[in-house]
């Protein structure tokens, strides 16, 4: 077949599988790019760092204490991640091997690469491995000398507009360390079926010790709030050694987007609200976080003059994935008063140049499902009306979508409804909204607030949103979760199912007829037995195509062959 060396006019007909061992050395070595804002399954790929003709290799003593990682699976290629821990701290530049095999053994390598990594960045590695088969697992390794990692197993996907029959992920956020252990990511790494993870962020928190959470035995690197560059290193390497944490990497790509605990509680693009006086200037402590972020994560690396990370992917011509940035990229301060009249104006949630991607995005997508991955809940949740319903609780005279979290999109309802009357007048269907961010399961149906004002959201919705529950991060405590969860119907007819306090993920099957959301919850987080336990109770919602009417305890799916 064709193959397109760089934007080279001279083309290979050779068979692909033998030229993986020539792409190594003739088109890897090209400048860092990133698939921001454009068709993520392009030729636009990343490089790791190559050592200069002639230098030495040396291979000091290492460790691989952090595990292996993939992510951001197109077609052709895969990110793929470790760190090397140098016994001695002044190492310098160290040579690591990455080999690619299509087998756990590693008698057929089919891509093996010499990078380099160095204190300047924090002796973290990631290989952009191209010219890959599409829909085939790979296991790849890393080594220095005769040290070598944990041996990781990456998947690709499907060509774009190929015929694709079935798609299953999981979908999880929020693992605050001192909460309990990592059992979800136990649990989500026992399923060998998944096709990738797509994690929406918290996947680390800033605060120090006892400042959000404090369990014994599950104490924090370092011990203080993290503000710098060092500071926000140690926080991941600490994570990475979670053993839990480290075996779903290293089984499943992820697909990832930060969420405000990567920088700080409730950030936006020009400060936070966990950003205080005598931490010094917020546009360097979020350029400091966001570069250990992408030294950290098996993300595709940005470009040089761009941080952003809202980009898209496809699977075959089952399903387009727009990954947004509420957080960070476009979003203005939050509102203090729920009841402040500015809360109606146009407010910048997404920013100008996102917002008109998102819009194109999901305008010209061809493929059966439109999934948007991002952090805070979309649909209205009018909370404050709850308080009429609630023994020994004043009522009050808010209107009744008066929102009372103002880092959701109610903070922001102007641009929300922009977005939901594009999908309106352009007719767009099976659009599936995941989000994470508030420690807890919902499933609810997309209408405008006017529909919901008028008509009991009677009328026919726009699209469904699934919120996944906390690895670890609190909820609401005991009592006052099931009391919510009973009222919330009542002045939230929209939202079809609510757990408030379990901690878990979704498993999201998808096929051209339907897309289900299955919640599993984890039996235990207190203890570390490494099991990844399930809870007996599982929840199943579904929305059928063309349809965005969700239909609830429908029939489990059937893990993939």
């Amino acid at each position: 077949m064709p193959l397109l060396l760089n934007d080279s006019t001279s083309e290979l007909y050779v068979n692909r599988r033998h030229f993986l061992r020539a792409i190594s050395t003739v088109s890897i070595a090209v400048p860092i790019l990133t698939a921001c804002g454009s068709n993520s399954n392009s030729n636009r790929a990343t490089a790791a760092s190559k050592p200069p003709a002639g230098s030495p290799v040396t291979a000091p003593p290492v460790s691989f204490n952090h595990g292996v990682a993939s992510g951001d699976p197109l077609d052709d290629r895969v990110i793929l991640w470790t760190r090397v821990t140098p016994d001695q701290a002044d190492s310098g530049g160290i040579t690591v091997l990455c080999e690619i095999a299509e087998d756990p053994a590693f008698e057929n390598v089919v891509l093996a690469e010499n990078l380099v990594t160095g204190p300047e960045r924090d002796y973290t590695v990631k290989f952009d491995a191209a010219g890959l088969l599409s829909e085939q697992h790979y296991w790849y390794r890393f080594s220095v000398g005769d040290q070598r990692s944990p041996v990781g197993r990456a998947l690709t996907l499907p060509m774009p507009g190929q015929y694709a029959e079935h798609l299953r992920f999981a979908v999880c956020s929020c693992s605050s360390y001192p909460h309990g252990y990592f059992s979800v990511y136990r649990m989500i790494a026992n399923r060998s079926d998944l096709d990738f993870v797509l994690h929406l962020g918290d996947y680390i928190y800033e605060y120090g010790d006892g400042e959000y959470g404090d369990n014994a035995g599950r104490l924090l690197d370092p011990n203080h709030e993290i503000l710098v560059l060092d500071d926000y290193r140690r926080r991941y390497a600490h994570y990475r050694r979670d053993v839990d944490l480290q075996a779903v990497h290293q089984i499943h790509p992820f697909i990832t987007v930060w969420d405000d605990h990567e920088t700080a509680d409730n950030s936006y693009k020009d400060g936070a609200n966990n950003h205080n006086e005598g931490e010094g200037e917020w546009t360097a402590r979020k350029t400091q976080a966001i570069q250990a972020y992408f030294e950290w994560m098996p993300i595709r690396p940005p470009t040089a003059s761009e941080d952003s990370i809202y980009r898209s992917f496809s699977y075959g011509d089952l399903a387009d994935f727009v990954m947004l940035d509420t957080r960070i990229e476009g979003r203005i301060k939050q509102l203090d008063n729920p009841a402040d009249p500015a809360r109606i104006d146009a407010r910048d949630l997404l920013g100008q140049s996102q917002k008109e991607w998102f819009k194109n995005k999901l305008a010209t997508a061809q493929n059966t499902w439109k999934i948007v991955g991002q952090q805070v809940m979309f649909a209205q949740l009018q909370l404050l009306e709850i308080q009429r319903l609630l023994p020994g609780v004043p009522t009050n005279d808010f209107s009744p979508l008066v929102a009372i979290n103002m880092d959701q999109w109610d903070g922001y309802p102007s641009e929300r409804e922009e977005i939901l009357d594009f999908v309106e007048e352009n007719a767009i269907k099976n659009m599936v909204v995941l989000t994470g961010d508030i420690h807890s399961s919902w499933a609810n149906e997309l209408y405008k607030s006017s529909a919901i004002l008028t008509s009991g959201v009677f009328e026919e919705p726009l699209g469904v949103e699934f919120v996944t529950p906390s690895v670890t991060s609190p909820g609401f405590p005991d009592g006052a979760a099931e009391l919510v969860s009973a009222v919330l119907p009542v002045v939230n007819p929209h939202m079809k199912y609510t757990d408030l306090k379990n901690h878990g993920f979704i498993l999201m099957d998808v096929t051209h007829q339907r897309a289900q959301a299955e919640f599993y919850y984890a039996d235990n987080i207190d203890a570390a037995d490494q099991s990844g336990v399930e809870s007996s109770k599982v929840k199943s919602m579904a929305v059928e195509r063309g349809s965005s009417r969700l239909k609830e305890d429908t029939p489990l799916s059937r893990p993939k062959s």
